[in-house]
C-alpha cells in the first residue's frame, strides 16, 4: 500500500524542440488528488489539456505524441519517464509548444529537478496495476515484442538488435526504481547518420544536433554526400571513411539500451498507475511499447477495481485472535479469517470458504454455494475494522449496518475458494457514518460488489 504522490514544487526547463527546432518552454507544477498526468498547452486560447494515457497516442514516428480533438503534443516519453520512475501520479506539463523540450536528449534533467524541488506525499492511495498472469504483444512487422510476468516488483529487462556494425546487440536492466537517476535517465536519444536526410525530408529534427543526440555513423558514404549532410545539419566536416559514434563518448557502453528502457518505462506510464511486475522487451519501439499500453489500458477498463495482492505467507495485520478483540461477532457467524492490509481508508480482509459451514448443510446439499447476504455480511465485517480502526479505543465501540446499496452479485462463491474483500471509504468519515465502497472477489474475478454504508455507535 502507498499514497499518491505529486511534486513539493514547480520547475522550468528551457530548450529547442527535437522536431519543431521551436524555443520552448516547459514548466512541471504539482496537481491535485486523482488528477493523474496532463499536459496543458499554454500557447493556445483556453490552454487545453491532454491526458498522458494510452487511448490519447495518435502517433509514434521519432516519438510518442498525445492528442485530443485538435490538439496535440509530441516527444512526451522522456518526461513520462522520470515522472514514473519517481513515483509522480499528478502533474500538470505547462508548456508553449506542440511538443516538449528534447533537452540533451535524455530525461537527465528531469530527474535532477525531481529531486530538486521534492516530492509531496498525498492522502488519497495509490491504485497498482498487479500483473497476475503472462501477457504479451508482438508486432510481427518489425519483430518488436514485449512481455509482462508477475513479480513482486517493478522491473525491466530490454534488449536490442539494429543489425549494425556500430550498434549491433545491447542488454540492459532496471531492477531498482532507486537506480533511475543514476542508470538510465542520463541516457541519450539516438539517430543513425543513413536515417538523417530521410527524417530531415519528412520534416524532423529540426532540432536535432550533436549535442541532444548519439549520432551513429555506420555505413560508409561518399565525402562529398557526408560533407553536404554536415552542412544541412549545421555540424562539423569528418572523414566519411571513420564508421562509429560521431557525436562523442558514450555515456555508458551499451547506453542506446538503456535509453530504449527509458522510452519504454515513459511510454508504459501512459497506462496511468504503477506496475507491479516484471517487463521484458525485445526490440521495443514507442508504436509497440503504447500499442502494449492500450491493451493493458483495456484490461483496466474492464475491471475498474484492481484485486488486492493477496500473499498468504505475509504476516496479516491482524489475525482471527485480533479480529475477536476488535468485533463482537462468533462462530458461526464470524466470517473473517484475517486483515492483510489496513489504512485509515482502506482495508483488505480474507474468508477461507470451507465445506464444513453450517449453511452448506441446506444451501444446498447436492450443490452447496455460499450465501449472497453472508457475502455481503463478511464484507460488512470487514468494514467494521476499516471504520473502528478510525476511533480511540476501539474496543469500546461497535459497527452497525444501516443501508446497502448497488449490490451485485457476479460469480458464485463455493468451497474451497479464499474470499478476498476489498473496500474502500467513499468519502471521510463524519458523525460515526461510514460509507464504502465493497468489492469481493475470489482470483482475479470479482464475486460480489456493494455500496454499503454503517454507524459507529460507542457501547453502553
Amino acid at each position: 500500500m502507498a499514497n499518491q504522490r505529486t511534486l513539493k514544487d514547480s520547475f522550468t526547463l528551457r530548450s529547442k524542440g527535437l522536431h519543431t527546432g521551436m524555443d520552448i518552454t516547459l514548466k512541471v507544477c504539482p496537481a491535485p488528488e486523482n488528477y493523474g498526468i496532463k499536459v496543458k498547452r499554454v500557447d493556445l486560447e483556453g490552454a487545453p489539456e491532454i491526458a498522458a494515457l494510452a487511448e490519447n497516442v495518435d502517433g509514434t514516428n521519432r516519438g510518442t505524441v498525445i492528442k485530443k480533438g485538435d490538439v496535440a503534443v509530441s516527444t512526451i516519453e522522456h518526461a513520462m519517464s522520470a515522472l514514473f520512475a519517481y513515483g509522480i501520479d499528478n502533474a500538470i506539463l505547462e508548456v508553449n509548444a506542440p511538443e516538449l523540450p528534447i533537452l540533451d536528449g535524455s530525461a537527465k534533467f528531469y530527474a535532477e529537478n525531481i529531486e530538486k524541488v521534492g516530492i509531496q506525499e498525498q492522502n488519497a492511495e495509490k491504485t497498482f496495476y498487479v500483473v497476475k498472469q503472462r501477457t504479451e504483444y508482438l508486432d510481427e512487422k518489425s519483430g518488436s515484442k514485449i512481455i509482462l510476468l508477475p513479480d513482486n516488483h517493478f522491473s525491466l529487462s530490454v534488449g536490442v538488435d539494429f543489425n549494425s556494425p556500430i550498434l549491433n546487440n545491447q542488454f540492459a536492466e532496471l531492477d531498482d526504481m532507486e537506480k533511475y537517476s543514476e542508470e538510465i535517465a542520463p541516457c541519450r536519444t539516438f539517430v543513425f547518420v543513413r536515417e538523417i536526410e530521410p527524417l530531415l525530408k519528412a520534416n524532423y529534427i529540426k532540432g536535432g544536433d550533436l549535442d541532444n543526440a548519439i549520432v551513429i555513423y555506420d555505413k560508409e558514404m561518399s565525402q562529398e554526400d557526408f560533407d553536404n549532410l554536415a552542412k544541412v545539419t549545421g555540424t562539423k566536416q569528418m572523414d566519411s571513411k571513420k564508421l562509429g559514434y560521431i557525436s562523442g563518448p558514450l555515456r555508458f557502453n551499451n547506453e542506446p539500451a538503456r535509453h530504449k528502457l527509458l522510452d519504454l518505462i515513459g511510454d508504459l506510464a501512459l497506462i496511468g498507475m504503477p506496475i507491479i511486475g516484471k517487463v521484458i522487451a525485445l526490440k521495443p519501439g514507442h508504436t509497440t511499447n503504447t500499442a502494449f499500453a492500450k491493451k493493458i489500458r483495456h484490461a483496466i477498463k474492464r475491471q475498474d477495481v484492481m484485486p488486492p495482492i493477496y500473499d498468504p505467507n505475509k504476516e496479516p495485520v491482524y489475525d482471527i485472535n485480533g479480529i475477536k478483540k476488535l468485533l463482537p461477532h462468533r462462530w458461526p457467524f464470524q466470517l473473517v479469517d484475517k486483515i492483510t492490509e489496513l489504512s485509515k481508508s482502506h482495508v483488505v480482509g480474507v474468508k477461507n470458504v470451507t465445506g464444513t459451514e453450517a449453511w452448506f448443510v441446506g444451501h444446498f446439499p447436492d450443490e452447496p454455494v455460499m450465501p449472497g447476504v453472508l457475502i455481503v455480511e463478511a464484507m460488512a465485517q470487514t468494514g467494521g475494522i476499516l471504520a473502528l480502526c478510525n476511533v480511540d479505543e476501539p474496543e469500546k465501540y461497535s459497527t452497525y449496518f444501516t443501508k446497502m446499496n448497488e449490490v451485485r452479485f457476479r460469480n458464485k462463491v463455493v468451497p474451497g475458494d479464499t474470499l478476498i474483500f476489498s473496500l474502500q471509504l467513499l468519502e471521510p468519515i463524519r458523525r460515526g457514518i461510514v460509507h464504502m465502497k465493497c468489492t469481493a472477489f475470489v482470483g482475479d474475478k470479482i464475486t460480489t460488489e456493494a455500496d454499503l454504508q454503517a454507524i459507529i455507535i460507542k457501547n453502553k
